[in-house]
């Protein structure tokens, strides 16, 4: 398997990316009522976590002692939260799931015979429509998070254009980062034959990051806070980009500035490696064939 090369990032893979796409959202529209049924399904769970949110702030005004997170800023952090899961789960979690039975089936075999980059074809066949219904719902509290800020009688906090755009971009970062991990994870599908335990992960990956990294960095949790920061980077995935948004320190410290500092390094190291490991599993795969 070939390395990215500039040609790779022609029209053409965008063309292949949007004819899976297209494709993805007819099959999803020929079984319309499953479709429905499973934006509601992710709905009412994003409004069960609201009101338990909701619920938790009527005894606490911040979650943790003088993290700054109080109810505006941390729905602003779930809002962050919900953007990036439901990109995640929407563009790469279906093929990641997938690629052990890719591999079970003799699927990869095609898949390699194929005249375009396999890691990029593995990774966007298939698009889950119906995940993003979380993304909207991650608006929908975004804007009203950031407008209770605006509007306070205490200390009113409006965004500047500067920080929203660090916003989008390292929303970005966590994206790539939690892609990166993806990747590793159902490639070892290649060496471990079937490779069933893929959404558990991801599952207790999600339940680490969606949380302000204070809360772990005490205690008998510095080593999950150390391991899940600098090893494992997921910490750095939603914290980074709401603490840019949402500033619940102000002014801001020289540790804030270097986990931005180091949310673009990790991200860097995350491509990198999960490049290297796709390939190194991709060179000990023998045909279904032979």
């Amino acid at each position: 398997m070939k390395l990215f090369s500039r040609s790779e990032f022609s029209p053409s893979y965008w063309n292949v990316f949007r004819t899976f796409a297209r494709n993805s959202l007819v099959r999803d529209m020929t079984f319309r009522t499953n479709f429905v049924l499973q934006c509601v399904s992710s709905i009412g769970w994003t409004l069960m976590n609201v009101g338990f949110y909701l619920i938790l702030f009527q005894y606490t005004d911040t979650i943790g002692e003088g993290s700054g997170w109080d109810r505006d800023k941390f729905f602003l952090f779930i809002a962050t939260t919900w953007f990036i899961n439901s990109l995640v789960q929407a563009f790469f979690m279906p093929n990641a799931e997938e690629f052990s039975e890719l591999i079970r089936t003799g699927g990869l075999d095609f898949a390699l015979l194929k005249p375009i980059d396999t890691q990029f074809l593995v990774s966007f066949r298939k698009v889950d429509w119906s995940a993003l219904s979380n993304f909207f719902a991650g608006m929908v509290i975004a804007v009203v998070s950031l407008y209770a800020l605006a509007t306070r009688e205490v200390n009113p906090m409006v965004p500047s254009l500067i920080s929203v755009l660090l916003y989008v971009i390292f929303i970005g970062c966590g994206i790539v980062i939690m892609y990166s991990l993806m990747i590793c994870l159902s490639a070892t599908s290649i060496w471990l034959g079937r490779n069933q335990t893929l959404y558990n992960f991801w599952f207790y990956i999600t339940n680490f990051s969606r949380y302000p990294m204070e809360m772990y960095n005490r205690g008998w949790g510095r080593p999950l806070y150390g391991f899940f920061t600098f090893i494992v980077p997921v910490l750095l995935v939603v914290n980074v980009p709401a603490r840019l948004i949402a500033k619940p320190i102000d002014p801001r410290t020289y540790e804030e500035w270097m986990f931005v500092l180091w949310a673009v390094v990790a991200t860097f190291l995350s491509v990198v490696t999960s490049r290297w490991v796709f390939r190194q599993a991709l060179s000990s795969y023998r045909s279904a064939s032979s």
